[in-house]
């Protein structure tokens, strides 16, 4: 503070006053003149309540998934589209006024910077939103027009959205149901057509037919086995009857046919340990099958034979003869029983090895119907979801929106705000001032002080006359300086007054912040 020459620095702001005060007062001014020339804007605001579902989902649940907050957000894009905004403006006039009618494109962007959408979250669990619709216009009730047309909309849109969802949902389920119905019909025919047409090899009888199987197979072997002791008892009788004499010219049993009885025997025996796929019953078999088909070539010769001796000796083979035919028919029953037995057998043979593949195809076209029958019981819960989400839709019971608060007519505007423009610039003024000065100061080389002279020589003066002005001189600066004043004083409030009352030049204002503002 020593080296600071306060008294230097306020003799310079006491001389360069009068410029600081023009300065300060044309910013001033200027400031005075944009709260009047700056157009009026009101502002109205409409409230909208966003609940969520009033039903918990735990009991019914809605079929629209969108939050409030999401719903908002498409209504609001929704309702800025361009043909929402001109049929908007078209409706409630909002350019009327205008000397030219604004373009489609410049309506839409003015329309758009206008609205305002806000919204407030609110402390509850329910998860309630407090939704702001505001409309700026220049007209206060224009704005409140608006804005309770905008909350209008909304709220008409969310309910008209919730409830065509719903129907939509519910509308798919029920074309969901009857396409898996009939679905399900379709392979529900073709597994019965299957099945009748595959009776025989159906899985679901196999051991029905396995039993069978196994019981005509006993039957096969029991009737072999009565077969062979047949065989053996009529060799035996024959036997006995041509070793009593009682048979004469009868021909005793040959080598063959004794060999024959003995395999006969044996295979009624093997038949009732093994069964027929043993390879001891299948080589008895072959050789049962080659004796007898030796047998079969001899035996003219030995029938002939046997009807010679049998013409000369009747009388003493009549009992013979009486068991014999009765074994041979016995016989001949038990052939055809084992054809019958062995084509059954045959015939269930074929159908037990067929019933793989039939087993495959029935079970691919049961696990069809078993997936199309969970599908539409699926869809058939679903669709009674969705019947009571549209319930809940058309009562109004799922996300509910409702108007909380109407728009009403502003009583002050929004902007202009004078009181903050005044104050900037009066704070602008003064710092242009200060910065006039300051920037003539630097500007000014001029030696005036004995510190510039101590710096500008490197030597202090012996002694420093002061500036010493002749007296008409005194006399006349302070009444330049009272000119200059008084000309600021009137001038700039008379420019004032001519830009308030003077339309002309308010009205060449207005373009000139027009045009630099680029609307």
């Amino acid at each position: 503070m020593g080296d600071t020459d306060v008294r230097f620095y306020l003799s310079i702001l006491i001389r360069r006053l009068p410029y600081m005060l023009a300065i300060a007062a044309s910013v001033l001014l200027l400031a005075v003149v944009a709260t009047r020339v700056l157009p009026t804007v009101y502002s109205a605001n409409a409230r909208i309540l966003a609940e969520n579902p009033q039903i918990p989902a735990e009991l019914a649940r809605s079929t629209v998934p969108t939050g409030p907050a999401e719903q908002l957000q498409i209504v609001q894009q929704q309702i800025t589209a361009r043909d929402n905004l001109l049929t908007l403006a078209e409706h409630l006039g909002i350019y009327e006024g205008s000397d030219t009618p604004p373009a489609p494109e410049d309506i839409v962007a003015d329309m758009r910077s206008r609205i305002g959408f806000e919204q407030t979250p609110l402390d509850e669990p329910g998860g309630a939103i407090v939704f702001n619709v505001a409309f700026e216009a220049s007209d206060p009730v224009v704005a409140a027009n608006v804005a309770n047309e905008i909350a209008a909309m909304i709220l008409g849109r969310n309910q008209q959205q919730r409830t065509d969802r719903a129907g939509n949902t519910l509308k798919f389920f029920d074309q969901e149901v009857a396409k898996l119905g009939d679905n399900l019909n379709r392979i529900e025919a073709e597994i019965l057509k299957f099945k009748n047409a595959n009776k025989d090899t159906l899985p679901e009888n196999l051991e029905f037919r396995r039993s069978q199987q196994s019981l005509l197979q006993g039957r096969l072997a029991t009737l072999e086995q009565e077969e062979a002791e047949l065989r053996t008892r009529r060799s035996n009788l024959i036997v006995a009857y041509a070793g009593a004499g009682q048979l004469s010219g009868t021909t005793p049993i040959t080598p063959e046919q004794q060999m024959l009885a003995e395999l006969n025997r044996a295979l009624a025996e093997q038949l009732a340990i093994f069964s027929e796929s043993s390879p001891s019953i299948k080589a008895l078999r072959a050789r049962i099958n080659s004796l007898q088909s030796r047998l079969v070539l001899s035996q003219p010769k030995s029938e002939e034979k046997t009807d010679r001796v049998k013409a000369d000796d009747a009388s003493k083979s009549f009992g013979l003869d009486l068991q014999l035919s009765d074994i041979d028919d016995r016989l001949q029953s038990i052939t055809r029983e084992k054809t019958t037995i062995a084509q059954r057998v045959s015939d269930l043979t074929k159908s037990i090895t067929a019933t793989p593949a039939s087993e495959t195809a029935l079970n691919s076209l049961e696990r069809n119907r078993e997936n199309v029958q969970t599908q539409y019981n699926s869809a058939i819960a679903r669709r009674a979801e969705a019947s009571t989400g549209e319930q809940i839709e058309m009562r109004a019971d799922g996300g509910r929106f409702s108007l909380l608060e109407e728009a009403t007519p502003p009583t002050s505007p929004i902007s202009p705000r004078g009181k903050r423009i005044l104050m900037l610039g009066a704070v602008l003024g003064a710092g242009l001032a200060l910065g006039y000065v300051v920037l003539l100061e630097l500007l000014n080389r001029t030696v005036r002080r004995p510190a510039e002279v101590v710096r500008l020589l490197e030597a202090y003066p012996l002694a420093v006359v002061p500036n010493i002005r002749p007296t008409a001189y005194r006399r006349r600066a302070p009444k330049r300086r009272s000119v200059f004043a008084r000309l600021s004083a009137a001038v700039l409030p008379t420019l004032a007054a001519a830009a308030f009352y003077h339309v002309p030049l308010k009205i060449a204002f207005e373009r000139l912040l027009g045009g630099l503002s680029g609307t």
